[in-house]
């Protein structure tokens, strides 16, 4: 999270005229005192209401959108930008897609925060401000950052929460929100999430809906009927989940235990009991437990080979070991959490050239990932 207050960059100036070149002069009020942006690197004693360019009102204007709700003049500066720049909100979401894209972060959700503050009752811009700080939760947490990727999830979450709410229902928000619960394991959520999605969309032709929409809505149906065939919303599923994840393995395994009694064909059933087991460090009884994952489903799920070739690599079956790993990243070829383990699979084995490849390509694909560079700073240090 960034901890520097925007706001601090800026100055208020009373200006009797605005004059852009792109477009022509009109009468501002003169009594209400304009945000300018500073310039990089200039300070307090620097400043010349002057010499103030026109782009510096604009950014100071937007900033205060971005992070003064409070502030009292919020209308007059959205209707000045509307005369200045007409096609503002398409301009700003086109950079913070683009941002985003290109993983500038910081920059794009700036960019979100100040398309909300123009805009604040489109629920389009909410929902794409949820999805964006949803992919950066993500991609904390593949670099090993899982503060910071939980401090997103919540934040992703209260601007999903703000898209249900709103009037008249947006669809896409409930198709989006219910990958959000499949992520956090809250099935019965993303359930009914879906259903909401197909509910709204159900008198919807697919003419009219369009060949994305329609595939939306057959994928909203394909992951309820998994959700409901596998049982996956079940109560003991999901605390066996809640458990294991805060701790409390030994109760999660009982939980899990009791859903494999009723549902012994569900993979994910038995993918749980191997993460329990595993993060209990009883490995051959873990590796069985993948074993059955495999059997009844689990083999086109990348985790699952992921979570089997920690077993083997802690039996010291490195051959096994080696092929889950790269069955994983046929499935995902741009994991970093597999990369990572094949390095560390190449550590095991003896192999540190190998091992830096990997931590290397770990960090071509995300600069930002912690534990790569942790171990790459391990390597060049025991090779001085």
């Amino acid at each position: 999270m960034n901890p520097s207050n925007p706001l601090e960059s800026i100055y208020f100036v009373n200006i009797p005229k605005l004059d852009l070149s792109s477009c022509n002069s009109f009468e501002i009020d003169p009594t209400i005192p304009l945000p300018v942006q500073k310039k990089p690197g200039q300070s307090e004693d620097d400043f010349n209401p002057k010499e103030i360019e026109p782009e510096q009102i604009l950014a100071g204007m937007l900033t205060i959108l971005a992070y003064d709700s409070k502030n009292t003049q919020l209308d007059y500066y959205r209707s000045l930008l509307k005369k200045i720049k007409p096609n503002l909100k398409k301009e700003l979401c086109e950079a913070a897609i683009l941002k985003t894209k290109n993983e500038d972060f910081d920059l794009a959700e700036e960019i979100f925060r100040a398309l909300i503050g123009f805009d604040p009752e489109d629920v389009a811009i909410i929902l794409n401000m949820a999805l964006f700080l949803d992919q950066r939760a993500d991609s904390y947490r593949n670099s090993g950052l899982f503060e910071d990727a939980d401090a997103y999830d919540a934040d992703a979450y209260s601007y999903y929460e703000q898209a249900m709410n709103a009037e008249p229902p947006l669809p896409d928000v409930y198709f989006n929100v219910g990958f959000y619960y499949m992520k956090q394991h809250k099935f019965r959520e993303a359930k009914d999430a879906f259903e909401t999605y197909l509910a709204l969309t159900c008198e919807t032709s697919d003419e009219e809906m369009g060949e994305n929409g329609v595939y939306k809505k057959e994928r909203a149906q394909e992951i309820i009927n998994n959700i409901n065939n596998q049982n996956m919303d079940d109560e003991n599923f999901k605390a066996a989940y809640d458990l294991i994840s805060s701790g409390q393995e030994e109760k999660g395994l009982e939980q899990i235990r009791d859903f494999l009694q009723s549902n012994p064909k569900v993979w994910n059933g038995w993918f749980m009991l191997g993460w329990g087991l595993r993060r209990l460090e009883r490995y051959a009884d873990a590796k069985q437990a993948f074993q059955e994952a495999l059997k009844y489903g689990g083999d086109t799920n990348a985790d699952t080979y992921n979570e089997l070739s920690l077993c083997y690599i802690e039996e010291k079956d490195f051959a096994e070991a080696k092929k889950c790993l790269m069955k994983a990243l046929s499935l995902e070829p741009e994991s970093t959490k597999i990369i990572s383990n094949l390095g560390y699979l190449a550590l095991a084995m003896g192999n540190k050239q190998e091992a830096r490849n990997y931590f290397t390509a770990v960090l071509e694909f995300d600069p930002k990932d912690k534990i790569a560079a942790a171990e790459l700073m391990k390597l060049e240090q025991e090779a001085e």
